[in-house]
This record gives C-alpha cells, sequence and structure tokens, in this order.
C-alpha cells in the first residue's frame, strides 16, 4: 500500500541503501576508480571509431583511383590498337593517304604518353590511399586495445568490490596503465 507509505524493504534493499549511507570508503573509491575507467575506455572507443572510419574512407579512395587507373589504361590500349592499325595502312597505302597515317600514328603516340601519364599518377595516388589506410587501421587496432584493457580494467574493479581484495584494486590499476600506454601509443602513432 504505497498509497499510506507503507514500504517493505528487502534485505538486498537494505544492504544497499546502508552500503550508500554507510561511508564505505572502499566501495566509493572504486566506483570512483570505475566511473573514470569507462570514461577514458569511451574517450578510446571514439578514438577507435574514428580512425577505424578513416581507415575505410582511405581504402575506398584507393580503390577509386585503382579503377580511375584501370580505365585510362583500358583507353591506352584502344589508342595502341588504333595506332597499330594506322601503321598497317601505312604498308598498305601510298602517298597522300599514307602521310594521313603516318601523322595518325604520331598523334597516337602523342595521346598514349599523356594517357600513360595519367595512369601512373592514379597508380601511385591509390598506393599513398593504400598507405593511408593500412596506417589508420593500425591506428584503430591500437585503440581497440587500449579499450579492451579498460574494459578488462572495469571488470576487475567489479571483482574488486565483490571480493573486497586490495591486491585486485592494484590488479585493476595496472591493467588500465596498460591501457593508458597503448592509448599513449596510439596518439603518438606508434
Amino acid at each position: 500500500m504505497s498509497g499510506d507509505h507503507f514500504h517493505v524493504h528487502g534485505p538486498h534493499d537494505h544492504a544497499v541503501e546502508h552500503a550508500s549511507h554507510g561511508g564505505d570508503n572502499f566501495a566509493s573509491r572504486i566506483a570512483a576508480m570505475t566511473a573514470i575507467l569507462a570514461t577514458l575506455g569511451a574517450l578510446f572507443s571514439y578514438e577507435g571509431g574514428a580512425t577505424q572510419n578513416d581507415a575505410l574512407m582511405h581504402k575506398n579512395e584507393a580503390a577509386i583511383k585503382k579503377t580511375e587507373a584501370s580505365d585510362q589504361w583500358g583507353h591506352y590500349q584502344s589508342k595502341s590498337a588504333k595506332q597499330n592499325l594506322a601503321e598497317l595502312a601505312v604498308s598498305l597505302t601510298r602517298d597522300e593517304i599514307q602521310a594521313r597515317y603516318r601523322a595518325e600514328i604520331e598523334r597516337y603516340k602523342t595521346e598514349k604518353e599523356d594517357i600513360r601519364g595519367r595512369a601512373e599518377k592514379l597508380e601511385a595516388e591509390a598506393s599513398e590511399a593504400e598507405q593511408r589506410s593500412e596506417h589508420a587501421m593500425h591506428e584503430h587496432h591500437r585503440w581497440a586495445q587500449a579499450m579492451t584493457a579498460m574494459q578488462v580494467a572495469i571488470s576487475l574493479a567489479a571483482i574488486t568490490l565483490l571480493t573486497r581484495r586490495k591486491w585486485m584494486q592494484w590488479t585493476s590499476l595496472g591493467v588500465a596503465g596498460a591501457g593508458c600506454a597503448i592509448a599513449i601509443a596510439a596518439l603518438l602513432h606508434v
């Protein structure tokens, strides 16, 4: 009958209320430590997601550049085929017609060199984008490792609270420290 302000508390409710008001410094310290670890973990997770997105964007850019380079090489091949036909025509014709085909051969050679330059430039850009993708993915792995260490540290903090073992608290802090060291490595691009 909660309308009459009559409440029945179970033993668990009483224990939780007593712990929250009882001045349990150990539990309070572990709760604060867990909150800090969770905050750091959230930051590491955000950075991990951002670097993964960067890696995917660079990978996509590389694929686009490779496709554009492939298109250029196809265009180069078509010019080569036309040049070969013009060379055949030179051997089969005379005088003015032969001169016209010789001019076409020179034009195709020039066009092919321009196309080759564009294709090679696109291939270089694709290679650079691939390298940026690999670098970003390496950073992502570092952030993911840091986040995993924080999750383990938070789990150890929960076990610490249940077992009330001081050495578990230090283990949790040690794992969190390792996670922070990995995060620093990610920040420094190591």
